[in-house]
């Protein structure tokens, strides 16, 4: 990890980002959390308390300095990295016994890998199209199908939270909002959304919260890179009533919000942290 990516890290931890204590005692999973909203998310959920599995596929390093920020931050939670790739049945049973062996018990899972590979839609393949399903919506389901499975044989310990467990799935304001040129990621984006729903009714009868997060434009590597033309910045601008980015840690306050005990009647719903991208913002002014 360069020195400037892991200053960032610090930076991020130096914040106080939640309150601390709000998850103490809980374990948490976070996938994809070796960079963007998933570093940012597992960060919170350590400085609230909570011990957490850093999971990732690839940066090892950018993963293991994460788990040195978390272990230093002074709260007295804990973090282990592991690589996992959520596409492959077995790399998340996999994941999900390293949790298990290290923590004891799970008590949050924020299914946050995902990929884009866009095209237009008659050059896309094939495989981009398999590979944005795979990652943004089998990998999301075979994470969840998993925990629920622990959550279930677990049930609630009343000392710790009032839920069994809980899941967040980290979507995308795309879930709604259709993509010309990206219709794989639209369309596993709004796969997630009943995947999200149809999980949560199922489970709520055994205290298990399911919900998510639907980001808009967030200021990560990716975004900044593109944000630096002028032309491509003020277009996205356009889009967002707000007039600004989004930062990953508003996304990550989110994310312990929805996992502490503070949304316990919560279930089945998306948060939209986008600055008022789903609001049609062409609309804004009547004719």
């Amino acid at each position: 990890m360069s020195t400037s990516a892991a200053e960032n890290v610090r930076a991020a931890v130096g914040r106080k980002i939640v309150a601390v204590g709000v998850l103490a005692g809980q374990k948490a999973i976070v996938t994809g959390a070796n960079s963007g909203i998933g570093r940012a998310t597992a960060l919170a959920l350590a400085q609230a308390g909570a011990d957490v599995v850093v999971s990732y596929l690839a940066g090892e390093a950018e993963a293991e300095e994460v788990v040195r920020a978390i272990n230093d931050l002074g709260t007295g939670a804990r973090a282990v990295a592991v690589r996992a790739d959520v596409t492959r049945e077995a790399d998340v049973r996999a994941l999900f016994d390293r949790a298990l062996g290290a923590f004891g018990t799970l008590d949050i899972l924020v299914n946050n890998a995902g990929v884009q590979a866009g095209a237009p839609f008659e050059q896309m393949t094939l495989a981009d199209w398999n590979h944005v399903i795979d990652v943004n919506l089998t990998g999301q389901f075979l994470c969840a199908r998993e925990a629920v499975r622990v959550f279930k044989r677990q049930g609630v310990r009343p000392a710790v939270a009032r839920a069994a467990g809980k899941i967040l799935f980290i979507s995308s304001v795309h879930d709604v909002i259709p993509w010309g040129g990206h219709v794989n990621y639209a369309a596993s984006k709004g796969g997630v959304m009943m995947l999200m729903k149809s999980i949560a009714q199922e489970v709520a009868r055994h205290h298990i919260r399911v919900n998510s997060i639907s980001p808009g434009a967030i200021a990560t590597g990716l975004t900044a890179a593109a944000l630096k033309d002028r032309r491509v910045a003020e277009k996205v601008l356009g889009l967002i009533p707000a007039r600004r980015i989004g930062e990953v840690e508003e996304v990550a306050r989110a994310a312990v919000w929805l996992a502490s005990d503070e949304s316990d009647y919560m279930t089945g719903t998306t948060l939209y942290l986008d600055g008022g991208m789903t609001l049609y913002p062409g609309f804004a002014v009547g004719q």
